[in-house]
C-alpha cells in the first residue's frame, strides 16, 4: 500500500546529529519544546527508534525518560506516543484499555475494527510476548455478550479473502431476515457475517442490502442494536466502507462540542500519521464543514497544538 501519511522519513537523516539536538534542547534551565517537536515530527517512527538508541549510546541516558522528565501534560503524552513503535503503541493502548479502571471500550472498538488481519495477528503475538498474557482471555474477562463475541471473532484475524460473488445476495438476505424483517434482532447472525467477510465483499453486500431493505446498513444497526455492540458493529461497517472516513469521523467527534477527547485525538493522529493521514484529511473536508487543520487549531493550544498541526501537515481550507 502506498504511504498516504503526512509524516515521512527524513532524507538526509543523521541519528547522532538529531540526538545532539534533543540533548541540547533538554540541557540546562528550561526546555526548547519547539526544537523537540519540530525534529520528531519530521522523522519517521523507524528513524525515531534509531535516534533513541543513539541517544543512549552517546549520553548513557534513556531518551523517553528524559523527555518525560522535561515535558508534561498532553504534549508529553503526544511526544511519548510518537516515540513508541506502532505495534507496541497498539499493544500498550489495548493493555491500558483493559487493565485500567473500567474498560475503555472505545479503544478496543477502534483498534480491532480498523487494523488489517495481519496487524491483528501481530498485535496478539506481541501482546503475549510483552505481558505473557492472552489478549483474547483478557478481553473476554472484561467484556460480555455479543460485544465480546464480535471482538473474539475479530481477534481470530481470519476474514475471508476477496469477494465471494455467489454469496453477496444471500448475505444481504440473511442480514435482512436477521434484522429488519424479524421481531427482535438476531445479533449472532450480524456478528458472524460482519466479522468474517472482507471489506470488498461487505461493500457489495451493503449495496445489495440497501436495494432489499431500503436502508443503509448503519441505519439498521442503529435501530436494532445498542451500547457497545452497536458501536463495534458501526465501526466494522464504517471501516469496511472506508478506513480513512471512519477515522475522519472519529477525529471530528473527539473534538466536537464541549471538551476534547485528547486520548482519542492523540491515538488517531499518531497511529495514522504514516499510514493514511492525507486520505483522512480529504475525507474530513468532504464530510464536515471545516478542515481537520482548522478544527485542531480551534480546539487545542500551546506546544500540543503545534505538534498536532505539524502531524496534520496542511490545511485543506
Amino acid at each position: 500500500m502506498a504511504n498516504r501519511g503526512t509524516v515521512r522519513p527524513s532524507g538526509n537523516f543523521n541519528a547522532s546529529a538529531d540526538a545532539e539536538v534533543l540533548h541540547k534542547a533538554m540541557k540546562g534551565l528550561g526546555t526548547d519544546e519547539d526544537a523537540i517537536l519540530e525534529l520528531l515530527v519530521a522523522r519517521s517512527n523507524a528513524q525515531r527508534q534509531e535516534i533513541k538508541s543513539t541517544y543512549k549510546t552517546l549520553f548513557g541516558k534513556d531518551l523517553i525518560d528524559n523527555l518525560k522528565s522535561e515535558l508534561g501534560g498532553k504534549f508529553e503524552t503526544l511526544i511519548v506516543a510518537l516515540m513508541t513503535p506502532p505495534l507496541a503503541y497498539d499493544v500498550t493502548s489495548l493493555r491500558n484499555a483493559i487493565k485500567g479502571a473500567g474498560t475503555d471500550e472505545k479503544v478496543l472498538v477502534e483498534i480491532l475494527s480498523s487494523r488489517t488481519c495481519q496487524q491483528v495477528s501481530e498485535i496478539v503475538a506481541a501482546y503475549r510476548q510483552e505481558y505473557d498474557d492472552d489478549l483474547e482471555e483478557d478481553i473476554c474477562g472484561d467484556t460480555s455478550g455479543h460485544f465480546k463475541r464480535l471482538l473474539v471473532i475479530l481477534l481470530q484475524a481470519n476474514k475471508q479473502k476477496g469477494i465471494q460473488h455467489e454469496h453477496v445476495q444471500s448475505d444481504a438476505q440473511v442480514l435482512f431476515k436477521a434484522g429488519e424483517e424479524k421481531f427482535g434482532t438476531d445479533e449472532q447472525t450480524f456478528i458472524t457475517l460482519l466479522g468474517n467477510r472482507s471489506a470488498e465483499h461487505l461493500r457489495l453486500v451493503f449495496a445489495e442490502y440497501m436495494k432489499l431493505s431500503g436502508y443503509e446498513m448503519e441505519e439498521t444497526i442503529k435501530r436494532e442494536t445498542s451500547g457497545s455492540l452497536r458501536d463495534l458493529l458501526l465501526a466494522v461497517v464504517k471501516c469496511a466502507r472506508s478506513v480513512p472516513a471512519y477515522f475522519a469521523e472519529t477525529l471530528y467527534y473527539a473534538m466536537k462540542g464541549a471538551g476534547t477527547d485528547d486520548n482519542t485525538l492523540i491515538r488517531v493522529m499518531v497511529s495514522r500519521s504514516e499510514v493514511d493521514m492525507l486520505d483522512i484529511r480529504k475525507e474530513f473536508r468532504r464530510m464536515f464543514a471545516c478542515s481537520l487543520h482548522s478544527m485542531i487549531k480551534g480546539d487545542t493550544g500551546g506546544d500540543y497544538r503545534k505538534a498536532l498541526l505539524l502531524i496534520c501537515g496542511g490545511d485543506d481550507a
